[in-house]
C-alpha cells in the first residue's frame, strides 16, 4: 500500500488480486496524484494489472491514445458517469453475458465532468450510473451530496454488478473502511456532505458569490438531483 508502518493498510488488502472478468480503465485527472488520501492505488493493490489500468491527463485523443480509442469504440465497453442519457448499471448488467469493459474518471466533480465533455472519446460508449441509494464510507472527505461516491466505491459496486458477486464490493471496500479509521484515530474529523451542512444549518464557509455556484447550493438544500 505504499503506505508508513503505523497506518499500513496491507492486511486490509486481499491476499491475492481479485479474480474479475471486467476491465476497469482509470481515466485520472493530474490533480489526483498528489492527494495524500486517495483511493485509487487501493482499487489497484485489489486487482490484477491487467485489470486496472489508470491513464492520468485532461485530453484524450486517439493520436495519443490509440489503446483508448479501441476500447472506446468497442460496443462492450461502458463508461460509468451520470446524467440524463445513462442508463443503470444493473438493467445492462442483467443483459450482458460477455466480459466487459468499464471507464471511470477519477477527479472532483468539476474534474470529471470538464473531462467527460472535453473529450469526444468518451461520448462514445454506453453511459451509465449507479443508482443513488448508496452513503459513501469516505468519511475523511467532504463529498457535494450524501450519495456521491469516491471513485474506490463506484468501481467496488460496479464490479460487483458486473461480475455478480457481492463480495467483492465488500473485499474492495475493507481498505478503504480501514484508511478512515486510522485517519481518524489520528485526529481526522468525519467530513459531513455539502448537501447535509447546509441543510441543517451548519454550512460556516462563506456562501459564493457566483451564481451559479449559488444556485447549486440552492439545488443542494431543495434536494434537487444536480
Amino acid at each position: 500500500c505504499s503506505r508508513p508502518q503505523k497506518v499500513c493498510l496491507c492486511p486490509f488488502l486481499p491476499v491475492h488480486p481479485l479474480k474479475v472478468s471486467t476491465c476497469l480503465y482509470i481515466i485520472q485527472h493530474p490533480a489526483e496524484e498528489s492527494r495524500v488520501l486517495r483511493t485509487v492505488p487501493l482499487l489497484a493493490a485489489c486487482l490484477p494489472p491487467d485489470k486496472c489500468k489508470i491513464l492520468v491527463g485532461r485530453r484524450f485523443n486517439e493520436d495519443r491514445y490509440p489503446e483508448l480509442a479501441t476500447v472506446c469504440r468497442n460496443p462492450s465497453t461502458l463508461i460509468l458517469y451520470p446524467g440524463a442519457e445513462a442508463t443503470s448499471l444493473e438493467e445492462v448488467a442483467v443483459m450482458s453475458s460477455s466480459p466487459s469493459v468499464m471507464i471511470i474518471i477519477d477527479g472532483t466533480w468539476s474534474q470529471a465532468k470538464d473531462i467527460f465533455y472535453k473529450n469526444s472519446l468518451f461520448r462514445l460508449p454506453k453511459q451509465v450510473q449507479l443508482k443513488p441509494s448508496i452513503s459513501s464510507q469516505y468519511v475523511i472527505r467532504t463529498q457535494p451530496t450524501n450519495t456521491c461516491l469516491s471513485t474506490l466505491e463506484c468501481a467496488a459496486i460496479a464490479l460487483s454488478i458486473m461480475e455478480k458477486n457481492k463480495s467483492i464490493q465488500e473485499t474492495i471496500l475493507h481498505p478503504l473502511q480501514a484508511l478512515c479509521s486510522f485517519q481518524l484515530q489520528h485526529g481526522a474529523q468525519i467530513h459531513h456532505s455539502k448537501e447535509h451542512l447546509l441543510k441543517n444549518g451548519l454550512y460556516d464557509k462563506p456562501m459564493p458569490k457566483n451564481k451559479r455556484k449559488l444556485r447549486r447550493m440552492e439545488l443542494l438544500v431543495n434536494n434537487v438531483k444536480i
